[in-house]
């Protein structure tokens, strides 16, 4: 792999892993694969209703804002039942917000790469 994509909870032990990502990777940049980079941070689970969510958005952005997508995944109900019926979302309810978050997130990582 050259890239990484971070997908990140909006909660709080998401935050320390995070750190640990980064020296893990910065670490494997050191000793076996000098051209990994993270290619992007998606915040995934985010609830507006919570001060958590919003505080976790804020931390990352204040100390990787280069890397962080503008689309966010949000808590949705259907994006938790897809998985039990075996489906990814697109195919369980395509047209569910979190299908809609999904496509969005697609579009701008697509943009992304052709930078």
């Amino acid at each position: 792999a050259n890239s990484i994509l971070v997908p990140l909870q909006c909660e709080f032990y998401a935050l320390e892993g995070l750190s640990q990502l980064k020296r893990t990777i910065e670490m494997i940049k050191e000793r076996t694969n000098s051209k990994l980079k993270i290619n992007g941070i998606l915040f995934t689970m985010f609830d507006s209703r919570t001060r958590l969510s919003m505080d976790v958005v804020t931390n990352v952005k204040e100390n990787v804002d280069d890397y962080v997508y503008n689309v966010v995944i949000n808590r949705n109900v259907k994006l938790a039942e897809a998985p039990s019926y075996g489906q990814p979302i697109i195919e369980f309810d395509n047209r569910s917000s979190g299908a809609e978050n999904y496509r969005k997130f697609t579009e701008e990582f697509l943009k992304r790469e052709e930078k």
